[in-house]
Parts: C-alpha cells; structure tokens; sequence
C-alpha cells in the first residue's frame, strides 16, 4: 500500500517536475538566442537549423520506441501535422525572434506571458477547458486570465524607474534594444501575434493527439515539417544572402543544437505527454518562472536594466497565473483522467462542489 501511494504521489507531481524543468530549458534558450541575434544571425535561419537539428534527434527514439503504438499516416492526420509545423516552428517562433530584437529577452518573455490567456479563451471555445462562474474556482480563471492580460500590457506601456541592482549599478549596456515605446509596442505586437499562433499549436496538438497518440513520433513530424517549412521562408527571405546561411563552431552552432534539442525535441514531447493528463492550459501555465529566470540572467549577463513597471506588471501575471492554476486544481476528481477525451473526461469533471462550507457552489 504504502508503494501505491508513493506511485500515486508521483503520477500527481510528476506534471509539474516537466513543466518547470521545461520553463528553465526555455529561458536558457531565450539567453543564448538573444545573443546570436545580436551577432547579426537570421532569426529565419536559427528557426531552419534549430529544427533539423531536433528532427535529427528526435527520430531515432521515435523509430523505435512508438513502433508498437504509431498508428497508420492518414491524410487528416499529416495535414494537421503540417498545420502544427507551420504555427508553432514558424510563425510563433520567428514572430518570437523579431520581438525580441525589437525589445529585450526579458521583455520578449514577459510578453509571452499571455499565452496561457489566449490557450484559456480558445480550450474554451473549443470544448477543452469548461468555466461556470458561479463556481468559485472558473471565476479564478477567468479573472487570472484577465490580470495576466493586464500585467502584459503593464509591462509593455509602463516603464517607471529604473531599479539598481547591486550586479547592475553603475554598468552600461549600449547593445540593449527596445527601451523606447515604439520599439516596446511594436515588439509587443509581434510576440502577440506569435503567442495567438502558439496557442493555436497547443489546441490542434491536443486534438491530434487524440487519433496520433504517439507523442514521439508527433514531435519528429512536427519538426521536420517546421524544418522543411521554415527553409521555405526563410530562402525566400534571405534571397541574395548566402552569408545568412553561414555557421562554424561558435554560439551559432550551440544555441541551434541546444534550443533544438531541448526547446523544440523534448519540449513538444513534454507538452504532448502532460497536455493528455492536464489540457493544453496547464501546459503553458508556467511561462512566468521562464520570465523571473531570464530577468535574472539577462541583467547579468547583457547589463539589461530593470525598472519598475516591468516589475509590477510581473507580478500582477503572477498573481493572475496563480489564479487559474487554482481555478483548474479542482476542475478533475481523478488527476489521471484524460482532459481532451471529451467522453472518458465527462464523468469525472466536477467544476464546483457543495462542500459544508458552501464556499463552492454550482
């Protein structure tokens, strides 16, 4: 009895274990992409070879290991496979990539931290996330998702004081882009935009999942489709540039294989493995601990500096974050039960509860 618990103990924290040690993955790729773009590399060519690279990997593994439960290539199936290669490698990534020019790393992360809003709004309107409000708990989502939206825009149009970080003080950063309003709001624009385009992602993996239940064969598809695709743009973009196309043995070749294989590879096959307990809100729901770690980074390393109204507005995202994660912790009486089986997941969905406390109501 006592292993049985422990397993149980597990099963329930192992979705968190991946997704934190997913978001420290990310903000090491944001740190090192940052760098290479300051360098002058193309965005659309660091998309092309971040995702050959996780092709390479990623394949080999699922050869083997989903040999027993690939099921038959459908035509539905590989056109949504192209769909999922083209918003998240493509469009989210390089959309991701030119607000980050246009601002910071810690600024570009930030913003990103309305993607659990726009994941939230359309699981909804497509069936994957239920919300009466009523219930105590759905209104902590709704409204945790309405202040993440307001602590983005915090951080995009407030700037404040600059705050002097021991680390900080006194040091100049004449590399450091985006400290005006126009480039903030355009960068703004851009990760938006490319946020709408990741959650997109998110929703279709989650459906896909459902008749491709190979989570990593999926991911290969997925990155040698955004492979393929990115080539595309990116030879029609860099057209007359071959120089864009260069790369030795240097930042360039480190962040492409770590931002491949740990960004791309295993974070679509550690989406896709918590997404079919958690939903595809879950999944997204930790960005802001990638943003707290690359703030940190970044005023050490690029001498970025802090102020006051990025501050505040992260922490208003927290605190609207925390929200839903809490609105969502009641949303399922068994943690195991699959969120996007819609008929294995109807039994078990308990959205509010009339406890003797009457705080849950329906």
């Amino acid at each position: 009895m006592e292993e049985v618990r422990k397993m149980g103990c597990m099963e329930k924290v192992r979705p968190f274990i991946l997704v934190v040690l997913l978001q420290v993955g990310l903000a090491g790729m944001d740190i090192l992409s940052k760098a290479v773009l300051n360098k002058g590399m193309s965005n659309y060519v660091l998309v092309v070879y971040r995702h050959a690279v996780a092709t390479l990997v990623m394949a080999p593994f699922a050869l083997y290991f989903d040999k027993k439960v690939r099921p038959k290539m459908t035509f539905m199936i590989f056109f949504r496979i192209t769909l999922l290669g083209l918003l998240e490698p493509v469009i989210d990534q390089n959309l991701y990539y030119l607000g980050m020019k246009y601002t910071t790393a810690t600024f570009a992360t930030a913003m990103y931290n309305v993607l659990p809003a726009i994941t939230f709004v359309l699981a909804y309107i497509f069936g994957l996330e239920r919300v009466k409000l009523r219930c105590i708990r759905s209104a902590g989502k709704v409204i945790g998702t309405l202040a993440t939206v307001g602590g983005a825009m915090i951080m995009t149009l407030v700037k404040g004081p600059v705050l002097d970080l021991f680390w900080t003080k006194g040091a100049s950063a004449p590399n450091t882009v985006g400290t005006d309003i126009h480039s903030a709001i355009k960068g703004a624009v851009l990760v938006t935009i490319g946020c709408f385009s990741y959650a997109c992602f998110m929703i279709l993996q989650a459906f896909t999942l459902r008749t491709y239940p190979a989570e990593l064969s999926l991911t290969a598809w997925i990155c040698l489709m955004g492979t393929i695709e990115g080539a595309v743009v990116a030879l029609v973009i860099e057209k007359g540039n071959p120089g864009a196309w260069a790369i030795g043995w240097d930042t360039k070749l480190i962040t492409a294989t770590y931002s491949g294989i740990v960004c791309s590879g295993i974070g679509y096959y550690v989406g896709g493995i918590v997404m079919k307990t958690k939903g595809p809100v879950f999944v997204t729901a930790f960005s802001p601990l990638g943003m707290i770690i690359v703030a940190i980074m970044s005023t050490i390393i690029f001498a970025e500096q802090m102020y006051l109204g990025r501050v505040l507005g992260a922490v208003v995202i927290c605190a609207g974050l925390y929200l839903v994660i809490w609105g969502k912790s009641k949303d399922y009486k068994y943690p195991s039960t699959p969120q996007i089986d819609g008929e294995s997941a109807q039994p078990s969905v308990q959205l509010c509860r009339n406890g003797k406390d009457g705080v849950e109501t329906l």
